[in-house]
């Protein structure tokens, strides 16, 4: 058995540049976060050149402050812990090399985790580490869309992904068609709750013999064409009035849940799994959280706390914990990014 293990995490696969300390995956002594919304917010959506100056300006002081906040220092570290992927190229090098380099200067093993499980361990980290295995585990944020089987930390099995569009890049890219401001998820939320989900016929796409996939560019080129006309570019003029606006937010909102509610639900059934564990920005959305208690309320359903459903490194170094007690031992400084890392 390990003794207390502390742990420095870091995260920067996209537009967030995040470190934390952990202690044994559980206990989270520190969890900061530097956002890029207000740079990224003017083009509505991430520009990785952008997001890659903001990582190398602010990710040694949020290191600096992430051990500060917790008290420690680089002596108590035991190891470093860095988001290897899925994610943007130019933003993963900068975390890995920065996590080698802390690694190489001090002495800490450094040891690299997908990205994708951490959003599922954060929900592991939610709950105190009580869900029941074999469980489903649903990944819904802006890059990613994923159903994974679960028999324990480390023994996944992916069953569904989407084939174009995560949900939380429908939503944003849907955001930009009817003029919202970026990040699109809680926009659409909040102008839905004002809308008719029945005013515009909308549907999620299907995947021929792929029962637990997902495809949601067909839906977002729907919502493109109702707001703007048949054949139209984003930077059509918008036909739709003001008060339609909310209508087809909530249209979008409401086929784009229901298709994530009734695949999630379904393979959960075929796999004989009770448990559903949640992770990703989208798992913030108050209607989908409506929508699976109203489906089947029977069904054990395990949310992220809010500060572990969107980006950051306290999950990354959880992962890394657990992960590194597996492995007895951590990675070498040839480790690359890998940006279409899966399970």
């Amino acid at each position: 058995m390990l003794l207390t293990m502390i742990v420095l995490g870091i995260e920067t696969t996209c537009d967030e540049t995040a470190c934390a300390v952990v202690v044994d995956g559980r206990e989270i002594l520190s969890n900061v976060v530097s956002s890029q919304i207000d740079i990224q917010r003017e083009f509505g959506g991430v520009v990785p050149e952008l997001a890659c100056r903001r990582h190398i300006d602010v990710l040694l002081p949020v290191v600096d402050q992430a051990l500060s906040d917790a008290g420690v220092s680089f002596e108590d570290i035991d190891l470093i812990a860095v988001a290897k992927g899925p994610g943007l190229i130019g933003p993963l090098m900068i975390g890995i090399n920065a996590a080698k380099s802390l690694s190489w200067a001090t002495g800490i093993p450094f040891i690299g985790v997908s990205h994708i499980e951490a959003h599922l361990y954060g929900a592991l980290m939610s709950h105190g580490h009580r869900v029941p295995f074999p469980c489903l585990g649903a990944v819904l944020s802006g890059g990613h869309t994923s159903l994974i089987y679960m028999e324990g930390v480390g023994k996944y099995r992916l069953i569904g992904n989407t084939v174009d569009d995560a949900v939380g890049e429908a939503f944003d890219k849907t955001a930009k068609i009817l003029g919202l401001p970026y990040p699109g998820g809680p926009e659409i939320e909040k102008i839905a709750r004002g809308g008719d989900s029945k005013r515009f016929s909308l549907k999620a796409g299907m995947v021929k013999s792929r029962p637990f996939d997902f495809s949601f560019s067909g839906l977002k080129t729907g919502v493109l064409y109702a707001a703007k006309g048949p054949k139209s570019q984003y930077k059509s003029p918008l036909l739709i009035s003001e008060d339609d606006i909310p209508h087809l937010a909530a249209s979008f909102q409401e086929a784009a849940l229901s298709d994530i509610v009734c695949k999630t639900l379904k393979a959960a059934a075929f796999y004989g799994c009770e448990s559903i564990i949640f992770g990703g920005g989208v798992t913030c959305n108050g209607r989908l959280r409506e929508m699976f208690a109203e489906k089947n309320p029977k069904r054990h359903y395990y949310w992220p706390s809010g500060t572990l459903s969107l980006d950051n490194a306290a999950m990354i170094a959880g992962l890394g914990f657990e992960r590194y007690s597996l492995a007895k031992s951590g990675d070498s400084l040839d480790l690359e990014a890998n940006t279409s890392l899966a399970f």
